[in-house]
């Protein structure tokens, strides 16, 4: 096998020897039919010595039949026996491989298209490039594209990334299966490492491969423009061969589970299914990352990575009262009387984050802003706090001392601002309170435009201007007026 691989890296260098480009220019000429021919002809022989006995089925598409082969379910290193059965094509492999001793100049020499998932632009990056080449023509050959984007214990079919999907040309699919009794070539983040499966694999006298080519998928016009939905008729017609099931999780769901684990939260508060509710929710993982953290450090007091009514109020720094119970129950989707991470996410994106606007943010601070000095002093934050919540008594110093970042008694715009952005979930409380008084207003101004009998009664009267135009209130929770006004307050509650 190091003879093997020494011959494939002594011939990937020649290959690859004064070439410019480093992988934006194709190998054309002696260089690539030497790639080619030397590589696949290594590739089969390597696979034989290691033991395994492949079994093909169904025609290998040429271009430009079909410039694209989506293989799955990807399972582990060996997969890449499909490069070797389909002339050592270029395919999409992570930017760290290449950096690897031996195996990354042969990689090279395959002139890959390179990811990395720590790239912010990598994806859209790649994107581009899989277009580039899937469009040359001939130019660059055809490529190998594992879908899933991560390894699978192939029990299912995991979401299929765009990328292969977005040139909109023709894509062979391609299914791997391993009909063996002891399963040695399974490589996930949990179980065996590659070194363990390699010497299981090593142990064993042979190990059997079957690969089928399924007749070329030709999108539609409507799959050319839809990727996603490209992707799941590929992904179905697959799964159905296959026999398996499909799911929406994805590569983020894993690092999510991963990263709950390591917040001593329970696996399974990982947000499950990540890409099927971020599609919805327009959700992005750095955001959700960082909501996961917040999560944790709330349900650090409780067991089982759920979070009560008692830490929802210690994590506001609020008292229980029927407001905060209400606000609770809306991120308690099923009733249960806790909040799991995947209520918390759905109730923030959905009844936080739409609220949480640069133009709420100045009416509510225009509403703490009593004397309209520019500044909150701890008075006027108590004021509005107490009154949302129906709590005379209710002492906000603790929560007014977290936004008072320069401590100096009084809040600015910006110090507000920074912690309505970092805590969305006050944003409900806000915004709860300015439809209260915009409802006020607005019956108020009902009021004022009624028949004239009762306009000009001399039991209707109020110290409320109607010039009032402003969806504010002026610093009061009730407006000050006579027996008939109550009413109206009567009415601001049940609303």
């Amino acid at each position: 096998i190091a003879f093997i691989l020494l011959l494939a890296w002594l011939f990937a260098s020649i290959a690859t020897f004064r070439h410019h480009g480093k992988g934006s220019v194709p190998l054309k000429g002696w260089r690539r039919r030497m790639i080619q021919t030397t590589l696949s002809c290594l590739t089969r022989t390597l696979f034989f010595v290691m033991g395994f006995q492949v079994k093909v089925k169904g025609k290998i598409a040429s271009l430009p039949e079909a410039p694209i082969f989506v293989a799955a379910p990807h399972s582990s290193f060996f997969d890449a026996i499909i490069s070797a059965l389909t002339g050592m094509p270029s395919i999409v492999s992570r930017a760290e491989n290449l950096s690897t001793p031996i195996f990354g100049t042969i990689l090279s020499s395959l002139q890959p298209v390179s990811v990395s998932r720590q790239d912010p632009d990598s994806r859209k990056n790649t994107v581009t490039e899989i277009t580039k080449r899937a469009l040359s023509r001939g130019q660059w050959p055809q490529i190998l594209i594992f879908p899933e984007g991560t390894c699978t214990n192939r029990s299912c079919l995991i979401t299929f990334k765009q990328g292969a999907f977005v040139p909109g040309v023709p894509v062979q699919p391609v299914l791997l299966r391993y009909p063996n009794k002891l399963d040695t070539v399974t490589w996930t983040w949990q179980g065996y490492s590659l070194k363990e499966l390699c010497v299981m694999t090593l142990c064993q006298l042979f190990t059997r491969v079957e690969v089928e080519f399924l007749p070329v998928h030709v999108p539609t016009e409507e799959e050319k423009n839809d990727p996603i939905l490209f992707a799941n008729r590929v992904r179905q017609t697959m799964a159905t061969a296959l026999n398996v099931p499909v799911t929406d999780h994805t590569f983020e769901d894993c690092r999510l589970m991963i990263s709950a684990g390591q917040l001593t939260l329970p696996m399974e508060a990982g947000l499950v299914e990540f890409t099927k509710i971020s599609k919805k929710l327009n959700l992005k993982w750095n955001h959700v990352r960082e909501q996961l953290d917040t999560f944790a450090a709330i349900a650090s007091a409780s067991k089982g990575g759920r979070i009560g009514i008692d830490e929802f109020a210690e994590y506001l720094k609020l008292p229980i009262s029927d407001v905060l119970k209400e606000l609770f129950l809306l991120f308690d989707r099923n009733g249960d009387g806790t909040i799991d991470f995947r209520e918390y996410v759905i109730g923030l994106s959905i009844l936080c984050n739409p609220a949480n606007t640069e133009e709420t943010i100045q009416m509510a601070f225009k509403l703490f802003d009593m004397d309209e000095d520019g500044t909150i002093t701890e008075d006027e934050f108590a004021c509005i706090i107490q009154s949302a919540l129906g709590v005379p008594e209710l002492d906000v110093s603790m929560l007014f001392k977290e936004i008072d970042a320069d401590e100096t008694g009084k809040l600015s715009y910006d110090e507000f601002k920074n912690f309505a952005l970092k805590h969305p979930e006050y944003a409900k409380l806000f915004t709860t309170y300015l439809d209260l008084q915009r409802y006020q207003l607005d019956v108020l101004e009902e009021d004022d435009i009624e028949s004239p009998e009762v306009k000009h009664s001399p039991v209707r009267k109020s110290t409320i201007p109607v010039s009032e135009t402003t969806p504010i209130a002026r610093n009061k929770v009730c407006p000050e007026g006579n027996g008939e006004d109550n009413s109206s307050t009567s009415d601001k509650k049940d609303d």
